[in-house]
């Protein structure tokens, strides 16, 4: 089997309700860009990046994959996703496989490994080595949302998550003083009980220093977990604020490749890896990440939801999270998630659940 066409997409999508977490500002314009890579055995293998609050980040993607990635993919046999990779790299390392070019790479690794899921007639997970046929979820959704001094709105938010079944809930502090992050922390605990979870994410908001004092009150709190407090390239600050906390710390979602967070590990600075199947590279990098962390005895959890993050997480053993989002509504791909107990089903479709669904790209697609 050969690899015979690259196409892309760019999609864009309006201006929705404004939320925000500690340092960045959502619900303006955003986009994704599709990429599907065809085969001459009639087999297409799917991949979507998305853009959360950069409007002209999709188009970057979608030139690289236009223009550095596809002569590279072109003719070669998708049955070899490292070797793909190992070329991407050396191809794109002029300008560094970090950043967007990082993106395109994950990108096409995914699309790899779909064309390898349809063509064994087997969804991805069974094919890395399946380990689980269902994942816990927690959902993401104590944001910060305009005129919500009295927290109505984040209260609702929270309710709704667990009343769909979650069985923790991540909301998001540091935007504010400590004093509100108590406030939105003991709301949310109140709504838990003491059979559900709430984890903390500060987003980068604070310095070591504010890190470790605010870290405190959380645990003290009895927050399930201490997510990114600080800039994701301070290692060394990261290892400061572990060995000073019992707090789990879970960060990696802004890291980029292995070698990233085999520092971070190697210092002891993670209790949780995160990785983002967009800045890690891809099906290939995530599972040696994974293999990683196990190695020093660490627990990993997905930097986002889907199912391409659910065929990854089943093939390991360390797995203890996937984060998602309300799965009410039709969902943008062909393969529906279902959840039952608080956990994520496998997904069933040959592939990695990539695939779009025709009519949300005719509805989003630019030009």
């Amino acid at each position: 089997m050969q690899i015979t066409a690259l196409e892309t997409d760019l999609l864009r999508f309006p201006p929705g309700k404004p939320f925000a977490d500690a340092i960045h500002n959502f619900g303006a314009e955003s986009g994704g860009v599709v990429l599907r890579l065809h085969t001459d055995a009639g087999i297409t293998g799917w991949a979507y990046s998305s853009f959360g609050m950069i409007a002209g980040g999709p188009s970057v993607v979608q030139t690289i994959l236009e223009q550095e990635i596809k002569p590279l993919l072109i003719g070669k046999d998708p049955a070899f996703p490292k070797r793909l990779r190992a070329e991407l790299w050396k191809a794109t390392e002029y300008q560094g496989v970090a950043g967007l070019g990082q993106f395109a790479i994950a990108a096409a690794d995914i699309a790899v490994w779909d064309i390898l899921g349809k063509a064994a007639g087997l969804p991805v997970y069974k094919i890395l080595g399946a380990y689980a046929d269902r994942v816990p979820a927690y959902s993401m959704c104590g944001w910060y949302f305009e005129g919500d001094g009295d927290l109505s709105q984040f209260k609702r938010a929270v309710a709704a998550a667990f009343e769909e079944g979650f069985p923790a809930v991540k909301i998001k502090v540091g935007r504010a003083p400590l004093d509100d992050d108590i406030r939105r922390i003991e709301a949310a605990l109140a709504m838990a009980g003491k059979e559900r979870r709430v984890m903390v994410d500060a987003n980068q908001a604070f310095n070591l220093n504010e890190a470790i004092r605010r870290g405190r009150v959380y645990q003290q709190l009895g927050c399930y977990w201490y997510e990114e407090p600080m800039p994701p390239y301070d290692h060394v600050a990261y290892a400061e604020l572990a060995r000073e906390l019992d707090i789990p710390i879970a960060t990696g979602e802004n890291e980029y490749t292995k070698y990233a967070y085999a520092d971070l590990i190697a210092r002891h600075g993670v209790d949780i890896v995160q990785p983002d199947n967009r800045r890690s590279g891809g099906v290939s990098e995530w599972m040696e990440i994974a293999a990683i962390a196990a190695g020093f005895g660490l627990d990993v959890a997905s930097h986002g939801g889907g199912a391409t993050n659910v065929h990854m997480l089943l093939a390991m053993p360390n797995a203890i999270y996937v984060e998602s989002g309300s799965l009410k509504g039709e969902p943008s791909t062909l393969e529906e998630l279902h959840m039952r107990d608080g956990r994520i089903l496998a997904p069933e479709l040959p592939g990695m659940g990539s695939e779009l669904r025709p009519d949300f790209i005719r509805q989003h697609k630019v030009g």
